[in-house]
C-alpha cells in the first residue's frame, strides 16, 4: 500500500485511509493501494470504514494529468482499475462505511456511491460526476453505478451538465445517506461500522449480491465492451480535450 493508504484494524473493523499528502489523486497506485487495503480487510473478515486522511478533500478523481498528455496505455490501466475497484466494492462481502469529509470528484464519488452507507460531513463541499465540465464523456460504469443510487432528475442534471451537489443536494439525490457536524463524522462512522459488524456475514453478502446482481452485470459489460486498450487507442487521437484544473 506504500504512502498513499493507511490501513488499520481493530474490534473487527477495517479503517482504510487514504492519504497521499496533497489531493488524493486516484492515480494506478493509489487504486491498486485501495485494492490491496481490501484484500487485507476480507482477509480480517472486517467491516470496513473508507475515509480520507486529508482535510476538506476525499478525493481530486482520476489523475487528470495522464489524460491530458495523451498517454493512452496509462489513461486506460487508471480507469480499467478504477472500475473495477467500483465494482468490487459493491459486491464487498462484508458491511462498508464511506466517509465524506470534503470534494468528491468523480472517482472518489464512485467509491462513495459503491459503499454501503455514506455518512457526509457537513460544508462548503461539491460531489458528483462531472466529467463533461472537464472534456470527458462519463464513461458507461460510472452511469449506471450511479444510476443504482442515484435519483433520476439528480443523475441527469450530472451526467448531462457536470453539475456538483453540495451535502444537502446530495442527500435529496441519493449520494449520500446522511450529514453529520464536522467534527462528529469520525465518530459516526465508527459508531455506523460497529452497528454493522456482527450482521451475519452470509446473509449480508447474499443480500447485497441479489439486490445489486443487474447492476453489476451491467456495469461489467459496460468496462469489458468500453474500458479496453484497443477502445482507448481508438478514441485517443488527436490533440487531448481534458481541460486541466486552473487552465486558462
Amino acid at each position: 500500500m506504500g504512502n498513499l493508504v493507511n490501513y488499520t484494524f481493530e474490534d473487527g473493523i477495517a479503517r482504510i485511509t487514504l492519504d497521499d499528502g496533497k489531493l488524493n489523486v486516484m492515480s494506478l497506485e493509489m487504486l491498486q493501494s485501495i485494492d490491496a487495503a481490501l484484500d487485507r480487510a476480507e482477509e480480517d473478515g472486517a467491516a470496513v470504514v473508507l475515509r480520507s486522511g486529508r482535510p476538506q478533500m476525499f478525493s481530486a478523481g482520476f489523475d487528470l494529468k495522464v489524460f491530458a498528455r495523451g498517454d493512452i496505455e496509462g489513461s486506460y490501466a487508471m480507469v480499467h482499475a478504477g472500475a473495477e475497484l467500483a465494482l468490487r466494492l459493491m459486491a464487498f462481502p462484508r458491511p462498508v462505511v464511506g466517509g465524506l469529509n470534503g470534494h468528491a470528484f468523480p472517482m472518489g464519488t464512485f467509491l462513495l456511491l459503491a459503499s454501503d452507507i455514506r455518512i457526509a460531513a457537513d460544508g462548503p463541499h461539491l460531489m458528483g460526476l462531472n466529467e463533461v465540465a472537464i472534456g470527458i464523456a462519463t464513461p458507461s460504469f460510472a452511469i449506471e453505478l450511479a444510476r443504482s443510487r442515484v435519483h433520476p432528475n439528480w443523475l441527469s442534471r450530472t451526467v448531462t451538465t457536470g453539475e456538483m451537489f453540495a451535502p444537502e443536494d446530495a442527500l435529496t439525490a441519493g449520494f449520500i445517506d446522511r450529514i453529520v457536524a464536522p467534527g462528529e463524522l469520525d465518530a459516526s462512522l465508527m459508531q455506523t461500522a460497529a452497528a454493522l459488524r456482527d450482521l451475519h456475514a452470509d446473509s449480508h453478502r447474499t443480500a447485497k449480491r441479489r439486490l445489486r446482481a443487474a447492476a453489476m452485470e451491467t456495469i461489467r459489460q459496460a468496462i469489458d465492451a468500453e474500458i479496453t486498450l484497443d477502445a482507448y487507442r481508438s478514441r485517443m487521437t488527436g490533440p487531448s480535450t481534458v481541460v486541466l484544473p486552473g487552465a486558462a
